[in-house]
């Protein structure tokens, strides 16, 4: 009897530690949907401050900082996301070279002293469009299965290289080109080493080859015969995001766009930088002025809307009606915090375009123009 009451507060202690975490969770984004509103216009606004001091190296340097910190900002708010799991994948330009350095970083103190850690990274800057929490988060994984794989320790050598046209993969073998790819290896070599002596291995293999695959990408799995493993990820190359940002903002028009943003100070922002592009904009801070200007009959391509709105309409409730009024209305959805209307299980819903808070002009300018084609 003493046993099963025990067992029954233990039960009860998880439940009460679950329903803890996820208030946790709730709160973290409340807090990070207000703060990336701030970072929204930060990061916005320093962009055009950078541009207007480009010939004052002074300046220059001093605007430098307060985007280095704004991106600092960003990425706290990211693993903070990460962290409630509200956050769809956030594909972007990722150095992986840096990447690997910060992941030998992490497992250092945690390896054990029986592992070394051996970086080889290619002489220039791969950067590949991918999450790169997702993908920290994958390579960390590969280190855990290798850790567990030598229980009498080991190497793990981290490497990124571009990849080679004659070199073969699972997506080569299927006829998939993987000459414009950056491959990123994680190798473990130790005495002993059984990778697959458990499901969980095999079931983080699994997790972590479907992530690559989403990404446009290969995953290939070589095991030396008790003496090692080598899990290599191929992805496609992509340009740095200072060099899109040295491309310019990106195609502009003149078509209508209906804004609609709660916070007076987002929207704003939001209005100028959709102006600067060459668009015509129409404003609402809620989703009843929204309908109000759409019911009014004017012109109107695109509603821009921000998820999470106060009120009893949020921004997937707007484009529904919106939709209803004007079937060929196009719409591109904003948030930095959109789990309950747009996410479902870390993806977003079937046909959703969002663009997360912070972003750049040029990822604003691109996705606006996509949502238009669409």
């Amino acid at each position: 009897m003493l046993q099963k009451s025990l067992s029954v507060e233990a039960v009860e202690a998880q439940i009460c530690q679950a329903r803890r975490m996820e208030i946790v969770g709730q709160l973290t984004g409340g807090v990070v949907h207000d703060f990336n509103n701030i970072l929204t216009v930060i990061s916005g606004t320093i962009e055009i401050l950078q541009e207007a001091v480009a010939d004052r190296p002074d300046l220059a340097a001093v605007a430098g900082l307060i985007a280095e910190a704004a991106a600092r900002g960003a990425s706290l708010t990211s693993n903070l996301l990460a962290f409630a799991r509200s956050q769809p994948s956030q594909p972007r330009p990722v150095d992986v070279n840096a990447l690997l350095l910060d992941a030998a970083r992490l497992l250092r103190p945690t390896l054990g002293e029986h592992f070394e850690i051996d970086t080889r990274r290619a002489a220039e800057a791969q950067f590949v469009l991918i999450d790169p929490n997702l993908l920290m988060t994958a390579i960390l994984n590969l280190a855990v299965i290798a850790r567990d794989a030598m229980p009498d320790g080991g190497t793990l050598t981290f490497e990124t290289r571009p990849a080679m046209s004659e070199e073969s993969c699972s997506g080569a073998e299927n006829g998939i080109s993987i000459a414009n790819d950056v491959m990123i290896a994680v190798n473990a070599t130790g005495h002993e080493v059984s990778v697959f002596h458990s499901d969980r291995p095999v079931a983080d293999l699994g997790m972590i080859e479907n992530f690559i695959e989403q990404s446009n990408g290969h995953i290939d799995v070589r095991n030396a015969g008790g003496r090692g493993m080598s899990v290599r990820m191929y992805l496609p190359r992509t340009s740095s995001l200072a060099e899109l940002l040295a491309e310019g903002p990106g195609e502009g028009g003149d078509e209508a766009i209906l804004i609609v943003e709660d916070d007076a100070l987002v929207r704003r922002y939001v209005v100028t930088q959709v102006q600067s592009l060459g668009y015509r904009t129409l404003a609402a801070g809620n989703a009843t002025e929204a309908l109000t200007i759409i019911d009014n009959g004017g012109e109107i391509d695109l509603l821009f809307t921000d998820v999470m709105m106060p009120g009893s309409i949020n921004g997937r409730q707007l484009a529904i009606e919106a939709l209803n009024r004007r079937p060929s209305l196009k719409v591109l959805y904003t948030s930095g915090y959109a789990k309950n209307a747009m996410v479902q299980d870390g993806r977003l819903d079937s046909g959703v375009l969002l663009l997360v808070k912070p972003y750049r002009k040029v990822e604003l300018a691109g996705m606006i123009r996509t949502a238009l084609r669409a």
